[in-house]
């Protein structure tokens, strides 16, 4: 693989070679941070979990240098922190049996910077080898800046594949922002239920980011099973763990609105919903 930077790591947890490892994976989740891939992309996990013919794939762009640290954590450098975090990553696709991940090493003010376009070039490179039928990856309205670059980043990496060579379906997951707002016909409702072990044990390798006070692993999974009770009005739960995904995949077409325009869309549509609602039942 012609990847960009030196320390950039394709990880099989079972020793196939990179290149056959990334050719397997069905789906494939592009992330900005180690940890991400498990937040957000639960539902690839699990849908290729156990299937010969189905492989995960992950994707993680940042080193994890910058990240929060306390407790035992709290006198680490930035790069002891970066090795942490590779090795809590590594440790997530061996617990979840993903096909392949991904480490490419970047530093978050580098993905953050439009200018940056090794970064789609790797993107390119990984997604032309794996040809995905489903992408995960951040979704336009989420509150940290690095994740929103990371989406901004896939989406420009696939618009550079020939039309054929394409994924099906570009989902926007939930991390710093869920997504209950968006309309029906823009959303995906995920069925995660099923895992709930395997769920917790992925999140649970996140020693160091558990340790720095956030508990990033109760809050996700709370998240999904409120989902799955609040997601529809009107009807009986059908699931016990479910997560939301903002459908991105118009935004891979080559007459695409860009990433802007979509998401005003979006907005207005929420407003409207809004103000609807207020008028048919408000004085």
């Amino acid at each position: 693989m012609n990847l960009h930077n030196t320390d950039s790591e394709i990880y099989v947890p079972d020793a196939t070679e990179p290149r056959r490892a990334l050719e397997r994976c069905t789906h494939l989740g592009i992330a900005a941070h180690p940890d991400d891939l498990e937040i957000m992309a639960a539902h690839g996990v699990f849908a290729c979990l156990g299937l010969a013919h189905r492989h995960f794939g992950g994707v993680v762009i940042t080193d994890g240098a910058g990240s929060r640290r306390t407790g035992r954590y709290a006198a680490y450098d930035d790069a002891q922190m970066r090795l942490v975090r590779r090795h809590e990553q590594k440790k997530a696709a061996h617990v979840g049996e993903y096909g392949a991940v991904a480490l490419l090493d970047y530093s978050s003010e580098a993905l953050r910077d439009p200018k940056t376009t090794a970064i789609i070039d790797d993107l390119s490179e990984l997604l032309r080898t794996a040809k995905p039928q489903v992408v995960y990856t951040h979704n336009l309205a989420d509150k940290h800046d690095t994740h929103v670059a990371a989406a901004l980043r896939a989406i420009a990496a696939i618009r550079t594949l020939p039309k054929a060579a394409r994924p099906e379906h570009v989902l926007g997951c939930e991390v710093w922002r869920d997504l209950d707002w968006l309309p029906d016909e823009n959303v995906f409702s995920l069925d995660v239920s099923g895992h709930e072990g395997l769920a917790a044990a992925l999140l649970g390798v996140y020693d160091s980011q558990i340790a720095s006070g956030k508990r990033y692993d109760r809050a996700t999974l709370g998240r999904r099973q409120a989902h799955a009770t609040f997601r529809h009005v009107d009807e009986i739960d059908t699931a016990s763990s479910m997560t939301l995904a903002m459908d991105l995949t118009p935004l891979i077409a080559d007459d695409a609105p860009s990433p802007r325009a979509f998401m005003e869309g979006l907005l207005s549509a929420f407003a409207g919903d809004v103000t609807d609602r207020l008028a048919r039942v408000g004085p």
